[in-house]
């Protein structure tokens, strides 16, 4: 009797220590998966008063941004590509209903909307911006956080890269980001590009696709560091990987390249 009331005792007292187990590992699994979210809008302008415009408003935004607890946020112009002029931003939050909602809660905001007025309240016959489009993406699990590069802080001349890779087909997009989970984050680090975010499109056009962002001093360290890329032994080990290049997984790349502006936190 003493016997089984022990292997009873033991049973439960073995479950229980499981059950901890098992409730400490998913927490673990949920504090691991601190991945960030990040909206991208592109701002269509017309060249004159909507590019001051539009720069004078975003001077406004990322302060109302920083009160939403969204920070760092990235404003950019294009400075090479197509559709010039162009303003970008970069949007980082840890919840996806506050990128969503975001206008609504910045019309709340009385400070933002009183400093923002001129391009907020726009008239029709002379408008802020031609047309705003935006995607909401998944910070990849591999790099959860936006990595602010190290020029910033100085306040020294740089230059960002955004890239989207389009795919054929959903499974040929899983292939490719798989592909930067295994050894292709490395290779960027090594070539000496800083890499910001990496994100898988969750809406957008042109899906399925991932969109990145690299950080370069200049054009040359550019052009040297992508050489340096495509020149790395580990780069093209995955390249002839079976799993990776039965076929094209990326079908279509745009390639653009961005400047600062002048209250860009990034």
């Amino acid at each position: 009797m003493q016997r089984r009331e022990f292997l009873a005792a033991s049973l439960a007292a073995t479950a229980a220590t499981a059950a901890t187990a098992a409730r400490g590992a998913l927490a673990q699994a949920a504090r691991s998966d601190d991945r960030e979210y990040y909206q991208i809008r592109r701002y269509q302008l017309q060249s004159g008063p909507q590019v001051k415009l539009t720069a004078d408003y975003f001077s406004v935004l990322i302060p109302a941004l920083h009160r939403m607890g969204m920070t760092p946020v990235g404003a950019f112009e294009l400075k090479f590509g197509p559709d010039a002029p162009a303003n970008y931003l970069l949007i980082p939050s840890r919840s996806v209903e506050s990128l969503a909602t975001l206008d609504q809660q910045l019309a709340k905001d009385e400070e933002f909307v009183k400093l923002a007025d001129a391009f907020w309240n726009a008239p029709a016959v002379s408008p802020a911006f031609v047309r705003v489009e935006s995607w909401l993406l998944s910070a990849f699990a591999g790099w959860p956080r936006m990595t602010v590069p190290t020029m910033t802080a100085t306040g020294a001349k740089r230059i960002f890269q955004l890239r989207t890779y389009e795919s054929p087909s959903m499974r040929d997009h899983v292939r490719k980001v798989e592909m930067f989970h295994s050894g292709e984050f490395e290779v960027f680090k090594r070539s000496g590009a800083q890499p910001v975010f990496f994100g898988d499109t969750l809406i957008g056009s042109r899906m399925p696709s991932l969109t990145y962002m690299l950080s370069f001093a200049d054009d040359a360290e550019l052009d040297g560091d992508w050489k340096k890329f495509s020149n790395d032994p580990q780069w093209k080990k995955l390249q002839a990987e079976p799993r990776f290049g039965f076929e094209a997984t990326v079908s279509n790349i745009s390639n653009l390249v961005l400047g600062p502006l002048p209250m860009s936190q990034i």
